[in-house]
């Protein structure tokens, strides 16, 4: 059998088989399984498609796995404290954890602590990267959602904290989940909370640009590929699905099922965990605390598929299948290094004395242009390439002028030589 372009994971609170298992989206199949521990609830990441990490519930370690190494964790990378939610940026140079109130920022190819982000009031439950890895949001029981730059939290100076770019603050309750959507710095971020609503946000200005009322708690929010919709997992097991091209959309709603694309996906018995859609957005899949994962036919909304867990499913995330995770004899093209637990790394800690790190474009960033400056400067680059290109430089020009001066001179001649010629034929008695 071909392996798949798309696969699921999944990882449930009781790992009596595995820690983390993949299916096939399309058959339910069971594929790979890893083994031990178990994975706490937004802890499940893919490193640079050759490792696969997860956040061991309640203790203080993230475990990892060569991706194509299914049976022997790699190794333990030890944090500060209990590890309440973990996400890798997509070009696998960062890696962000939760840790009670902070966020702690990992640089993935020294092991370095870049910065420890002490901005939230209580414990961190999720954190998001955009799919640019420019920026990461996360969010609190403290009710605010933290948009980050992470060109303004990787930096070389450690007197003064980093600040978010946006604070988003229109939660009245804890936030359970967020989504990044696609755009990089220009995408919309939906967060869902415990007040009952989901709110979509602009992620470049911190703009409220929709909040959705629903009648349960929402405890996990995603879009589709296309941000055509919005779906929410309930406290009381169903799935709701807000059209976002609505022509009767207005800023604040109350959820009500209709003909226009608002629907309800039913099956659970418990509250959803975790939401994913597949890439060509026909797929919906969902975690629940009754101990299943569903897949669901977006169109007609029914279940396709249920994959069995041994507990509450705590992760559950459809992906493009990593090229090594079927190939046993393949290795991963970097090795990871020891990731350090303190921001002025001590012997013994994964630092060596004097070393130095230079992270080109992230630590020193000029004063922006506006685009009337980048617009001369462009101008002036053009011009600077067309009289190059034209007469040359320097010596080359003068040469390069004797030579068209005596070519035009060449031309005059033979041009007179043509006439005189053409006059005597036509003066010529007959």
């Amino acid at each position: 059998m071909a392996a798949p372009l798309e696969v699921v994971l999944s990882s449930d609170s009781g790992s009596q088989l595995w820690n983390v298992s993949v299916f096939d989206p399309h058959s339910g199949s069971s594929l790979l399984s890893y083994r031990g521990g178990s994975s706490a609830a937004r802890s499940l990441a893919v490193l640079r498609g050759g490792y696969l990490l997860s956040a061991q519930l309640g203790k203080n370690f993230i475990n990892v796995w060569e991706i194509q190494r299914k049976d022997q964790l790699q190794q333990k990378i030890v944090c500060p404290g209990v590890v309440t939610c973990l996400t890798a940026s997509p070009d696998g140079l960062f890696l962000a954890a939760g840790v009670a109130e902070a966020v702690y920022l990992w640089e993935v190819c020294t092991g370095k602590l870049l910065s420890v982000l002490s901005r939230h009031y209580q414990d961190v439950t999720c954190v998001k990267f955009t799919d640019d890895s420019s920026h990461f949001v996360s969010g609190g029981k403290d009710n605010l959602a933290l948009v980050w730059s992470l060109s303004s939290v990787v930096h070389l100076d450690l007197s003064h904290a980093p600040e978010p770019r946006h604070v988003l603050s229109r939660h009245s309750l804890p936030i359970t989940d967020l989504h990044c959507g696609l755009m990089g710095a220009q995408a919309r971020v939906a967060t869902a909370s415990l007040d009952q609503t989901v709110k979509v946000w602009e992620l470049s200005s911190g703009e409220l640009l929709l909040s959705i009322l629903f009648d349960v708690e929402v405890m996990s929010v995603t879009f589709d590929p296309s941000e055509y919709f919005v779906f929410c997992g309930g406290s009381d097991g169903n799935i709701f699905q807000v059209s976002l091209c609505s022509q009767s959309l207005s800023r604040e709603k109350a959820f009500q099922s209709d003909t226009e694309g608002n629907q309800v996906f039913k099956g659970h018995r418990n509250l959803v965990t975790c939401l994913s859609v597949s890439m060509d957005g026909t797929l919906l899949l969902s975690g629940s605390h009754d101990e299943t994962a569903r897949l669901w036919d977006v169109q007609s909304k029914q279940s396709v598929r249920c994959l069995t867990h041994k507990g509450p499913v705590t992760n559950a995330v459809i992906m493009a299948a990593p090229a090594n995770m079927f190939l046993p004899d393949s290795r991963p093209a970097i090795p990871l290094p020891r990731f350090s637990r303190h921001l002025h790394a001590s012997e013994g800690d994964g630092g060596e004395s004097g070393e130095v790190c230079v992270r080109l474009g992230l630590n020193v960033q000029d004063e922006e242009e506006t685009y009337l400056q980048k617009t001369d400067r462009l101008n002036s680059l053009m011009d600077a390439v067309t009289d190059k290109s034209v007469f040359g430089d320097g010596e080359n020009t003068k040469v390069r002028v004797a030579e068209l001066e005596e070519e035009v001179q060449t031309l005059k001649k033979v041009n007179k030589d043509l006439y005189d010629f053409s006059s005597q034929l036509l003066t010529k008695p007959t």
